[in-house]
């Protein structure tokens, strides 16, 4: 059902497309000498819209051959319809086109065959033929060309937003893991110093329930004290076991033993290390932990590196700092890391409330933690790759507005550039009335011609102009009127063997004014 009514609404915008364009088509060439421009349009607006979705290729071909009626006389009249149905369907041509080559043959082929066309049936000729190929360019290739960049850009978001979405479940997966091997030994280390508090606790109930002088009821009481520290215990073992089915013994050595050990085992470490004996036992296992892995790094990944260790115990938080140098004969060769030991001991940090940095630094590598002796479990730390995943997706955001203004600021700029040129064509091409009334027929060409601009007037009045004497060569400027005026004029001078022999002034809808 969804399908069909996506099947059903595609046809519908391609039927309001059709008769969007069809309007613009009438509207365009009601005024127009010859129906066949409207037949024409019509052909090529059907084909590029029926065809659009299931075969780009003909839609785009149609769409661009729509150009070929902008180069055929119509009066001095232009057409504009071809512009918005060129705009309009390369667009959506370029949206569904899987490769470029068509289209640019199809570009080629539309231009090269309308030379003849611009020759044989318009009035401008080459110039003629620019102008349409000038549209083209921007009327459907940046078109086309946008199109195909965006459906580029949404290729490329998806299966970038699929492959990070898939790091990011395999890297939480690791995460998770380590999280939990490292909540097991925190387990452990509370199952260590909570069994010790209890079992103490029952030793002095026993100890109680038998001391003289104590009635019946206070001696039962301790009794039942000593059961309840006994099955809490119990309870304890059980339920961290479970834990730590698969985890090693847990170390009781201190951080001073530690260092010690590694340096005896090879390590060049410089150590300095406060009593921990006032710190919470959560914190002195955090801060062991954090030097446990910190220098099993050093031996991994920096074989021969030096190593700072200080560890700082203040009234309100401990710091510990490992700080190893660029290994001397560089990294071992397959030693990669999976940082599986850096995501656990972040976790550790977290749970004791505080904060955690591991990082290259200076060619070597620096672990810092600091923890708070009164803290509660921090936030969890987002990942890279999530934080990766929204960075390519504000880039793909920006790419695809860039998209949209780059080609919009290019054809801005084109118009501009191509605005002032034709205003400097325009006026550069003025002829002084004054010299105009005071040309006379049969006066030579080389008397008059120090009084031409120096370029003709291109833009000229097409539309019931009489003709020129047969065999003259005829050249054409501007009156001076203002570029903003409701009628069009245009000065014509004729010359047959170097002598003027017609002069007129070309009006646009209305009847020339003739003063030869």
């Amino acid at each position: 059902m969804r399908d069909w009514w996506k099947r059903r609404g595609g046809l519908a915008l391609d039927a309001l497309l059709w008769l969007a364009l069809s309007w613009l088509l009438f509207a365009d060439s009601m005024h127009a000498a010859s129906p066949w421009e409207f037949v024409f349009g019509v052909a090529t607006i059907t084909t590029a819209v029926a065809t659009t979705r299931r075969c780009p290729v003909v839609s785009l071909a149609a769409a661009t051959s729509s150009g070929i009626a902008m180069v055929i006389d119509h009066g001095g009249r232009v057409p504009i319809w071809p512009v918005f149905v060129m705009v309009t369907m390369a667009y959506f041509a370029g949206r569904r086109m899987r490769t470029a080559k068509p289209a640019l043959v199809i570009f080629v082929v539309v231009c090269v065959l309308c030379v003849p066309v611009a020759f044989g049936a318009g009035a401008q000729g080459i110039d003629g033929w620019a102008m349409m190929l000038s549209v083209i360019g921007f009327a459907a290739l940046f078109p086309w060309q946008l199109g195909r960049y965006v459906r580029l850009r949404d290729e490329l978001a998806r299966s970038g937003w699929q492959r990070a979405e898939e790091i990011e479940s395999r890297q939480r997966l690791v995460a998770d893991q380590a999280r939990l091997r490292e909540r097991a030994r925190i387990a452990g280390d509370m199952h260590d110093s909570l069994g010790h508090e209890l079992s103490l606790i029952a030793v002095r109930a026993a100890a109680l329930e038998v001391a003289g002088g104590l009635g019946e009821a206070q001696s039962r009481a301790a009794g039942e004290l000593r059961e309840s520290a006994a099955t809490a215990i119990d309870k304890l073992g059980q339920i961290i076991g479970v834990l730590r089915e698969n985890e090693a013994p847990a170390a009781h050595e201190s951080i001073p033993e530690l260092v010690e050990r590694s340096v005896a085992s090879g390590l060049a470490i410089t150590s300095t290390v406060d009593d921990l004996s006032g710190v919470p036992a959560m914190v002195e296992r955090a801060a062991y932990r954090v030097v446990q892995e910190a220098l099993t790094n050093v031996a991994k990944h920096a074989p021969g590196a030096a190593a700072v260790v200080t560890v700082e115990a203040g009234a309100d938080e401990t710091t510990v700092s490992v700080v190893n140098a660029p290994p001397p004969a560089g990294p071992l060769p397959g030693a990669a890391s999976g940082r599986h030991g850096l995501v656990g001991l972040r976790e550790r940090v977290r749970v004791v409330g505080g904060t955690f940095r591991a990082e290259p630094s200076n060619g070597g590598f620096v672990v810092e933690a600091t923890l708070p002796h009164a803290g509660s479990p921090g936030p969890v730390d987002v990942s890279d790759a999530v934080l990766g995943l929204e960075r390519a997706r504000r880039e793909v955001r920006r790419s695809l507005l860039q998209a949209v203004l780059v080609p919009a600021s290019l054809f801005v700029g084109v118009g501009a550039i191509s605005g002032i040129a034709f205003l400097y064509g325009w006026y550069g091409s003025e002829l002084e009335p004054s010299a105009y009334d005071s040309f006379r027929i049969g006066q030579p060409r080389a008397e008059i011609e120090p009084f031409f601009p120096g370029r003709q007037r291109l833009a000229r009045p097409y539309r019931d102009q009489p003709l020129a004497p047969a065999g003259a060569e005829c050249v054409f400027y501007g009156n001076g009127r203002s570029l903003f005026t409701s009628t069009y004029e245009a000065y014509r001078l004729c010359f047959i063997d170097g002598k003027l022999v017609f002069k007129d002034v070309l009006k646009e809808s209305s009847d020339p004014r003739s003063a030869g």
